[in-house]
């Protein structure tokens, strides 16, 4: 029998009243899910969207990412659905947080890990940086690289569960031999590619990077701010007669370098 630290995520799913759940582990519930802090957070804001242990659904149904896919497709559709549907909430709930603690936003990301570490499948929504006391080791920080491979977007989940019969069955495998040699590669910054020799360092850099990154969307929206009514409308114009370009034209632009619209 597996630890209780691996079958938590479980405990929770099955609840009749998600709500009896201490403020310190739940941000909210639904009908099909509920949303938890995630108790060790690797970036800024982290949480883990989880679907309830609710009849017909059994938690053998549900016991990881990967049991959902094997599993009937149409119930793994809807299961992935409510998943989704419940993490764009959240993002906007991240979304709000950022702007009143940092007064600035950033990228949201929602993913799943290819080979999870604790039973019960779970949607992983967690900002774009990075940076956390709880980011502590190699095997953390790669298992959430954007373009290591392990972490696969909720996205790419979706598309995976469109697509043709063939193609959909050798992505659902997620073999461990496949995925988990990836959270032993070079420790890299995902957002510049440099690569350094220990986390200490790694650390320093990635909070370095999330610093410029905040200075930089504070002084965007604050130029927003200061702008005229007149200002703003004539950059909204513009943006907009852009995008009436045919696309041709567009996509000339772009591979000529020329940009397509201004910010």
């Amino acid at each position: 029998m597996p630890p209780p630290s691996l079958t938590i995520l479980r405990s929770y799913a099955r609840r009749a009243d998600p709500g009896s759940l201490p403020p310190s582990i739940l941000l909210t519930h639904t009908e099909h899910t509920l949303t938890i802090f995630d108790a060790y957070p690797k970036s800024i804001f982290h949480f883990l969207v989880l679907p309830r242990v609710i009849p017909p659904l059994t938690a053998s149904d549900l016991s990881s990412f990967k049991s959902v896919l094997k599993g009937d497709k149409s119930r793994a559709k809807e299961v992935i659905g409510w998943l989704a549907e419940d993490a764009k909430q959240v993002r906007s709930m991240i979304e709000d947080e950022m702007m009143t603690r940092y007064h600035c936003k950033w990228d949201v990301w929602m993913g799943f890990h290819a080979v999870p570490s604790m039973e019960h499948i779970h949607l992983h929504v967690l900002s774009a940086d990075l940076c956390s006391p709880s980011m502590k080791n190699k095997k953390h920080y790669n298992s959430f690289h954007p373009k290591r491979g392990f972490f696969v977007p909720l996205s790419v989940v979706q598309e995976w569960l469109e697509a043709e019969p063939s193609y959909f069955a050798t992505m659902s495998q997620l073999k461990p031999s496949q995925y988990e040699p990836l959270l032993k590669e070079q420790l890299e910054c995902w957002k510049c590619n440099r690569e350094f020799k220990t986390m200490p360092l790694l650390k320093a850099h990635l909070q370095g990077e999330w610093e410029a990154e905040a200075k930089q969307e504070k002084a965007k929206l604050e130029r927003k701010r200061k702008r005229t009514p007149d200002e703003q409308e004539n950059l909204e114009g513009n943006a907009d007669s852009k995008e009436d370009e045919p696309n041709h034209k567009r996509q000339a632009q772009a591979h000529s370098g020329s940009p397509v619209a201004s910010s």
